[in-house]
């Protein structure tokens, strides 16, 4: 048996580099524009620029799953303010990327998606490997283009990473004809490019109202969205923070954001909020909304969010303004330049700030819970404190999600990396090898469950096949957790199809993957774990066991107000 690696490679000429095929102008203009790496797996109607790519500057990791691609670069773009890329063939491979695409959609995350489709002649006739991803994505994409003129391919390209990036970020695709990758091609000279959109200021007349009515308020709270971070507003946010001294609430995006030290931050509100953050909110008089959405998670029962508050709500994207709750002052504006010039001076809130304040020590988590095994928010706790700043987690969905977002420190909006409006499962190992391969420097943790991992577990031959510098926390409670509960407090304890008695053991498992890994029984053994893992380069794997019976508090129950919190 001839193994692959030993084949003789066909040196690239110079003139093989230079040609002017579809798929080399496809390359040739990724590597242009500053791409330095993408995501993808090769197939029929791709392979042109899989050809291409031969010689090329660019560093493609090849994952062992079409939704590993698009999850990693959607990482990726999360940590470097870039658009991500992923590329796949034309059906089966195209279909596999549309829950990455639709993550990066709901989460606003530039991506560029590239992929391959049968010749122009054959589309439209149900060829082998065809489907109509053009059509598929619409609903989850900023923008989608078919590429039919290989001439056009650089302008085109260029024109999806500046509609990515540009304003609310975004996915957008590009469908490349096999036939189109093939044709020879001799685009016009570009011309001059196109100039960035200026930021739409803040308008005078609304900072006066904004000013007005934040000097009326005694109860004011700050409710802070991804927004702020995707609008390039994190200091002006830090720094409205500290010169007013609002008490200030995060959404799950919204992590990150203000500073993790500062001490009117009250920590995240909505289902799995906290209770001084919920309460805060429900009893203010003014909402100070930046860059969030009113989203469903965040709000519970709607008409019983903040029903006393009036609405100063900021945002970038006029559609979020006014589409859940009306707003007294709404800015469409820049995020930034709005928390700059806005400046009330004192505001008489002095009494309100000390009650926010009184409230968290008083609704503290507690963190010393009763027997020997591991209760994973203290575990949590102490990790993110022993990595820092440099502490980045790429977290999947599940009860693990839900502690992550409550326990966890994190010094900027991109070091929490998380499904947040699709919940994808699977998100977390394959978003954990994009961020660790952009910040080899950073303490990239995945942290999954026994439920999330075997989504793209393939991927571990990915981190190890790169030497990817990524620790992955496994917590292990045989079972659909976050389903479970749900199933125990509203269904009756009806624990239907949540049991995963079978799984297998993970530590053999990421060692048959040839990734080190270890198993954590008991709780006076997770201080050596947390250190092993954060000392190691990766990729290793920590496969600790938790009780199947432990549960997320507080939660508020499904159509319920956020003032009617359940805990344990």
């Amino acid at each position: 048996m001839t193994m692959l690696s030993t084949l003789p490679k066909t040196e690239t000429t110079a003139q093989e580099r230079t040609r002017n095929t579809g798929a080399h102008l496809v390359v040739r203009t990724l590597e242009k524009l500053g791409v330095t790496r993408i995501f993808g797996y090769p197939g029929g109607a791709i392979m042109p620029v899989y050809d291409a790519l031969t010689g090329s500057s660019l560093q493609h990791v090849l994952v062992r799953h079409e939704q590993a691609a698009a999850f990693a670069a959607d990482a990726q773009a999360r940590i470097t303010g870039k658009a991500g890329v992923c590329l796949a063939t034309s059906g089966p491979g195209a279909t596999n990327l549309l829950t990455g695409i639709a993550n990066a959609y709901m989460d606003s995350v530039p991506m560029v998606i590239l992929t391959g489709q049968v010749p122009s002649g054959l589309m439209g006739t149900d060829a082998f490997q065809e489907v109509d991803v053009f059509g598929m994505t619409l609903p989850v994409v900023k923008h989608s283009i078919i590429i039919r003129d290989a001439n056009r391919i650089p302008e085109l390209i260029e024109e999806a990473f500046r509609i990515a990036e540009e304003g609310r970020p975004g996915p957008v695709l590009i469908d490349l004809p096999k036939d189109v990758l093939q044709a020879e091609a001799f685009p016009p000279s570009p011309g001059a490019p196109r100039p960035a959109a200026k930021p739409l200021l803040a308008s005078t007349p609304l900072l006066d109202a904004a000013t007005v009515l934040l000097a009326q308020a005694r109860r004011p709270v700050l409710y802070i969205g991804g927004g702020v971070g995707l609008g390039g507003a994190i200091e002006p946010l830090r720094d409205f923070m500290a010169r007013t001294g609002i008490p200030a609430v995060a959404t799950l995006k919204g992590l990150g954001t203000p500073h993790p030290d500062a001490l009117n931050f009250l920590g995240m509100l909505g289902m799995h909020g906290t209770r001084t953050a919920n309460m805060a909110v429900n009893e203010s008089d003014l909402l100070v909304c930046v860059g969030a959405r009113f989203d469903d998670r965040a709000t519970g029962k709607p008409d019983t969010f903040a029903p006393d508050a009036r609405i100063i709500h900021i945002d970038g994207d006029p559609a979020e303004i006014g589409k859940l709750r009306w707003a007294d002052v709404a800015m469409n504006c820049d995020i930034a330049d709005a928390l700059t010039r806005l400046d009330p001076g004192y505001l008489a809130i002095e009494d309100w700030r000390q009650t926010c304040a009184a409230r968290l020590t008083a609704f503290a988590f507690d963190y010393d819970a009763p027997g020997s095994g591991i209760f994973a928010p203290a575990l949590l706790k102490q990790l993110s404190e022993a990595a820092g700043d440099k502490f980045i987690a790429a977290c999947d969905v599940g009860q693990h999600q839900m502690w992550v977002a409550q326990h966890c420190r994190f010094a900027q909006p991109s070091s929490h990396l998380t499904s947040a409006g699709l919940g994808a499962m699977g998100y977390g190992l394959p978003a954990g090898i994009g961020a660790a391969m952009e910040r080899p420097d950073m303490k990239v943790v995945t942290i999954t469950g026994d439920g999330s991992i075997m989504m793209n577990i393939q991927e571990l031959a990915t981190a190890r096949r790169y030497g990817v510098p990524i620790r992955i926390l496994l917590l292990d409670n045989g079972t659909l957790g976050l389903v479970r509960q749900w199933q125990e407090y509203f269904f009756e304890q009806n624990f239907s199809e949540i049991d995963l008695y079978d799984n297998p053991d993970f530590a053999e498992v990421a060692r048959a993957f040839g990734v080190e890994s270890f198993t954590v029984h008991s709780r006076d053994e997770v201080p050596g774990a947390i250190d092993r893992l954060l000392r190691s380069r990766g990729p290793i794997l920590a496969h600790v066991l938790i009780d199947p019976r432990e549960n997320v508090w507080p939660l508020v129950p499904p159509g319920a107000s956020n003032a009617d919190m359940m805990e344990n």
